[in-house]
């Protein structure tokens, strides 16, 4: 079965989760731009990215010049992976045929999302407990995809694990691969990951004879810690989330932010907002507040220089306050 680019990822590969308001197209250019780096004859960095969650509902149901942000990316992104959540297969199959035609290198279907909105209406981690339609989603993205590889993401169990019949559901549709956070639904973020449950994962599909990848994620907070996970568990890939909050470098091994001169670090935070500006010129920038305080974490009499920067209104008025701080610490 071709797998499309999950076929040519170095083992194990690195990749950006999927988090709403968060994995947007600014986002991600941060980490495109410096968390890459040269080994051997391989670019490497974040291996893979993924957009944050999208309605297909909306999507189908003309919310296309609303959601359309969401599915934004450029080129220095790839492989840029779509992520997408239904309850209705016809919707799912729909909206994977807009992802084709987007040119993303493949899709990915939401089977993890715990909040009470979505669950209510039967996706994200609701679709734990309806196995037979995750399965149509399934085969429904694959129909609309074009011939794009389909993945899912998805969670150990919904009020407890249910690895061993959930994780077989899932890999008798030969999706290219399988992210699993290791936590149930009940657990939201609540408790630590569950990394053996990922091993649990990986062992299923190899009892199975399945040639799905295997992604772990959860609570990975550096490099080292998530070539450790895959080592520990033997699964192909770690997806990491949280962890990189504030830090584009996460993925790049010739660079360390604790060792970043405090002025670069503060000058690709205003990069980030720039390109938020650039970028997403329709979106509220409300949504760049929430990378203030991982940015500007250890620095200095951080808290007041938080404070001025969830006063500013756009990027112009991020690097005054910037530099009115670094001129401050002279």
């Amino acid at each position: 079965m071709d797998n499309g680019f999950w076929d040519n990822l170095p083992d194990p590969f690195y990749g950006l989760a999927p988090m709403e308001d968060v994995t947007d197209v600014a986002f991600r250019q941060m980490f495109a731009r410096y968390g890459r780096y040269e080994e051997g004859d391989q670019m490497r960095g974040p291996d893979v990215m993924w957009t944050e969650f999208t309605s297909a509902d909306g999507l189908v149901k003309g919310g296309w010049k609303r959601l359309k942000h969401q599915l934004k990316y450029q080129e220095n992104e790839r492989p840029i992976v779509a992520q997408l959540f239904s309850a209705h297969p016809g919707r799912m199959r729909q909206a994977a045929a807009i992802c084709y035609q987007l040119g993303f290198d493949g899709v990915d279907i939401n089977m993890c999302c715990p909040s009470e909105t979505v669950v209510g209406n039967d996706c994200g981690s609701a679709l734990i407990k309806t196995p037979k339609l995750a399965q149509k989603l399934i085969k429904a993205a694959r129909e609309g995809a074009g011939g794009l590889p389909v993945s899912v993401k998805t969670r150990t169990g919904f009020d407890e694990h249910r690895i061993k019949t959930w994780i077989s559901t899932l890999l008798e549709t030969h999706i290219a691969a399988l992210s699993l956070h290791a936590r149930t639904r009940k657990q939201m973020s609540k408790v630590p990951a569950d990394w053996s449950t990922v091993e649990q994962t990986r062992e299923i599909r190899d009892q199975m004879n399945k040639d799905t990848l295997i992604i772990g994620n959860g609570d990975v907070e550096s490099l080292t810690e998530a070539k450790n996970r895959a080592g520990e568990t033997g699964v192909e890939g770690i997806m990491v989330g949280r962890g990189a909050f504030g830090n584009p470098w996460f993925f790049n091994l010739d660079i360390t932010r604790a060792k970043l001169p405090k002025k670069k670090r503060l000058s690709v935070m205003v990069e980030h907002a720039k390109t938020f500006d650039e970028l997403l010129p329709d979106q509220h920038f409300a949504i760049m507040r929430k990378h203030f305080k991982a940015y500007t974490k250890g620095l200095p009499h951080a808290n007041d220089l938080r404070n001025n920067l969830m006063q500013t209104a756009d990027s112009a008025e991020v690097k005054e306050v910037v530099m009115n701080y670094l001129h401050g610490l002279k």
